[in-house]
């Protein structure tokens, strides 16, 4: 796929409702957290795909949500998105020095307020996702709940834990299990708590979520050959973070080739959930082809 074309698969149209809704986030005026609050924002507005936010505004769409009515729900996302890459970049962590073509936030704004923005912007999606998500309470409970669990123990904050705890001859169902929580429970709480909010019951949200869980696990085969064959300037970070850090990826596992057949299975059973889905499902279907083409 060209460039062009490649860009043009991707909805910008959401995309830009989620730019405008982070930019009018202030956090607080109190004088004294304005350090803290710049370094929250400087990550937050790094730019991106916000694939997880356009995620959840093209799942209120497929199911006749108002996708305006969802911008809460979006910016938390991305909020606790950031900050897991935050923290990700840290030098206990990755260790790594660019995040989208700047300066990692640890860099920019030093280590120990790094950590704080990191802690800041989880906090601070679930405060927007409960006061400002006007649907009725039981709902923004149940997607409160989705959100966090998918975040924690038994998400990204897990899948975490066993990336950096991983031995170096992990099977092929532990990578995809690592990869399940750390990158595909957040994927998914992205479409599930759309459905929540929207109180989508029937029996396509049983294949909007399988899409989502397919969208995760071709997302992280994605990014371990982009990992190897993407272009630095396009990725906005070194290449070969993966293999400096000795991890098991898709590439390393598999071979390149076999990743890129993985990667094909995958993209091919997220469409064939969201046929199943029925409804008006355009801008998922194309974030699925975006994912499977993308650059960056």
């Amino acid at each position: 796929m060209s460039t062009a074309a490649h860009q043009a698969t991707y909805p910008v149209e959401l995309q830009a409702q989620v730019e405008d809704y982070l930019s009018s986030l202030a956090f607080t005026d109190e004088p004294s957290i304005t350090g803290l609050v710049e370094a929250m924002r400087y990550s937050l507005l790094a730019g991106g795909k916000r694939i997880r936010p356009v995620l959840a505004l093209a799942t209120g769409k497929a199911v006749g949500c108002d996708t305006r009515e969802l911008l809460p729900l979006a910016g938390a996302l991305e909020m606790v998105h950031t900050y897991s890459l935050i923290h990700d970049d840290l030098p206990a962590m990755d260790d790594d020095d660019l995040r989208r073509g700047q300066p990692t936030c640890h860099v920019a704004h030093g280590e120990d307020v790094a950590i704080l923005a990191g802690d800041g912007l989880f906090a601070e999606a679930l405060r927007l996702l409960l006061c400002d998500q006007a649907e009725a309470p039981g709902r923004v409970l149940a997607a409160a709940l989705e959100l966090v669990t998918a975040a924690g123990t038994e998400g990204m904050v897990g899948g975490q834990y066993v990336d950096v705890s991983a031995p170096d001859d992990l099977e092929p169902e532990a990578l995809r299990r690592l990869h399940e929580l750390k990158t595909g429970r957040l994927i998914g709480a992205s479409v599930g708590c759309a459905l929540l909010l929207a109180g989508e019951t029937g029996s396509a949200t049983i294949a909007l979520r399988r899409f989502a869980a397919e969208l995760g696990v071709l997302f992280q085969i994605v990014d371990d050959i982009l990992d190897v064959t993407g272009d630095e300037a396009e990725l906005g970070k070194p290449r070969g973070s993966d293999e400096r850090h000795g991890k098991r990826t898709y590439v390393s596992m598999f071979g390149l080739d076999e990743a890129r057949r993985l990667a094909g299975e995958s993209h091919a059973k997220s469409r064939a959930a969201l046929a199943e889905a029925g409804g008006h499902t355009q801008e998922l279907e194309r974030i699925s082809d975006y994912i499977l083409t993308r650059q960056t």
